[in-house]
């Protein structure tokens, strides 16, 4: 199923004089960032750089479900009373593992990079995804980055805002990343890319909603065991097709390399 400017009034190739329009990218594929890309939650691994690495209990006890952007507001408030500056923020964001074969992925992504348009979207921080895409080497490889802004005030404290407002009763309430790839791809529509396919890798069940609005065309790949896997299984099992996307789980994303270097064969 192709997605361009089919449907919303614009001529789908470009009119050069004298020379052809560069290719756009056939895919677009989708990164989630915490337990995806890296190894870890990055919101636990800051903890790190707390005063003996851990959170008072009346910190702790005001996480609610739906609302984990504010909570960590309260805990970079904390950690910005006890003195952790940018620098410590800085060093575990850049020393936290990518999960198994991301490397091996983003290096087979580098060599067919006119293929692929990549971009991501976290319920983490802008800060935290830079340090850590770009102490690892790979920063460049996206278009975009969708997160929560943050940013250091005068204090000297990491700040954390919510990404935007949305009507979704699934997601928290600061980001729901179907309404930012649905716009994403209307975007990119009205500047007369397509994408043959969109690939979505993710984990957790805030992946889980916009990998639903997928196509038969489309591919989810769910780390094995997480969430978003588990949350696949089950939609298929009470409305078998109704998730319509083919699903590939991974445990390792060199598995995810090993798939679209298949996909490209087949081509």
């Amino acid at each position: 199923m192709k997605r361009c400017c089919e449907g919303v009034g614009l001529p789908c190739l470009f009119k050069g004089v004298g020379m052809a329009a560069p290719r756009p990218p056939r895919y677009l594929l989708v990164f989630d960032f915490d337990e995806t890309i890296i190894n870890e939650n990055s919101d636990d691994s800051i903890v790190r750089a707390a005063p003996g690495q851990a959170l008072p209990e009346h910190i702790r006890q005001t996480s609610r479900e739906g609302s984990y952007n504010e909570y960590m507001q309260r805990v970079l408030a904390y950690m910005g009373d006890q003195g952790v500056k940018m620098g410590a923020f800085k060093a575990v964001y850049e020393s936290i593992p990518l999960s198994p074969g991301m490397p091996d992925l983003f290096q087979f992504l580098s060599k067919h990079h006119e293929l692929f348009e990549i971009i991501l979207i976290s319920d983490a921080n802008m800060f935290g995804i830079e340090c850590a895409l770009k102490a690892a080497g790979f920063y460049s490889l996206f278009r975009k980055i969708f997160s929560n802004p943050s940013s250091f005030d005068k204090r000297g404290y990491l700040t954390l805002g919510p990404y935007h407002s949305h009507k979704c009763l699934d997601c928290p309430a600061n980001m729901c990343k179907r309404k930012i790839l649905t716009e994403y791809l209307a975007e990119r529509a009205q500047e007369e890319v397509e994408f043959e396919r969109v690939f979505y890798i993710g984990d957790g069940a805030n992946d889980f909603c916009p990998s639903a609005t997928l196509t038969a065309a489309d591919v989810a790949f769910p780390r094995k065991g997480y969430p978003m896997h588990r949350m696949t299984q089950e939609m298929e099992k009470k409305q078998p097709g109704a998730f319509q996307a083919t699903v590939v789980p991974w445990e390792s994303a060199a598995e995810v390399a090993r798939y679209l270097q298949e996909l490209l064969k087949k081509r």
